[in-house]
């Protein structure tokens, strides 16, 4: 939390993450002309973003793109805002709340727990229903198998779709249809990947989202800090997030 802090505490290193607020996935050239500054010195600035999990990079052919991560905000407006303005909660929340291009939005987050406890969590419908706004995903789990995304107190499905890969305790790769509204309905198939790293005495989890047509229904993405703030948080002290939306349909 503290290298959260430190690196907010910078007005260079809020601009460049304004900067992905307005476009995502962008180059160092493409982040660096914005800049009065040598291109070695934002380099250090986003190094310092990048250390704290503020900003994940993807290499995307010779490009070098940076993403920005909301998770590690969204844990500090847990942590430090929900519990006194819950009010407001829903408006913070929002951060980074529209994608234009492109169509990708990529997540990470440390959780103290091991990946065979992870693999778990994400794929058993009673824990995942813990922290995914009260959803759980049914699925036997092999490749080219579907899955769906439902609870009792919806009046329907909330998703379903296909299983692309599933390598535990690893990586999942799922397509997905959004149904729980008519408007995610038109948004058709999207895809989520999640990747599980062991690192020490915890894993780095990266989800990406991606596939998402340009200009897509901020509804598809943005629950993501959320839900993955939830995830860290039961895995860590087995409790439950209490946001406004975190427990939608429980």
């Amino acid at each position: 939390m503290d290298l959260v802090f430190k690196a907010l505490a910078d007005p260079t290193r809020r601009s460049l993450l304004d900067a992905l607020f307005e476009q995502d996935g962008q180059t160092l050239g493409a982040l660096g002309a914005r800049f009065d500054m040598t291109r070695f010195a934002v380099m250090k600035h986003l190094k310092l973003l990048e250390e704290a999990g503020l900003v994940v990079t993807r290499r995307q052919g010779r490009e070098k793109l940076h993403f920005l991560n909301p998770v590690p905000i969204r844990l500090v407006h847990d942590r430090w805002v929900s519990k006194y303005t819950g009010p407001w909660a829903a408006a913070l929340s929002d951060l980074k709340s529209r994608l234009e291009t492109p169509m990708q939005k990529v997540f990470e987050i440390y959780i103290r727990t091991t990946p065979e406890r992870l693999w778990e969590a994400i794929t058993d419908p009673e824990i995942r229903a813990r922290y995914n706004f009260g959803v759980g995903v049914h699925s036997d789990w092999t490749p080219g198998s579907r899955f769906t995304m439902g609870s009792p107190r919806a009046d329907g499905p909330i998703g379903e779709g296909v299983n692309l890969e599933v390598d535990p305790p690893r990586r999942l790769v799922q397509s997905m249809v959004a149904l729980w509204s008519d408007e995610v309905k038109r948004e058709g198939t999207s895809r989520v990947t999640w990747e599980i790293e062991p690192v020490g005495d915890s894993c780095r989890l990266t989800v990406t989202h991606d596939e998402l047509r340009e200009g897509a229904n901020d509804e598809l993405y943005g629950g993501w800090p959320m839900i993955l703030s939830g995830l860290k948080t039961w895995l860590e002290t087995g409790e439950l997030l209490t946001t406004p939306g975190s427990l939608m349909y429980t």
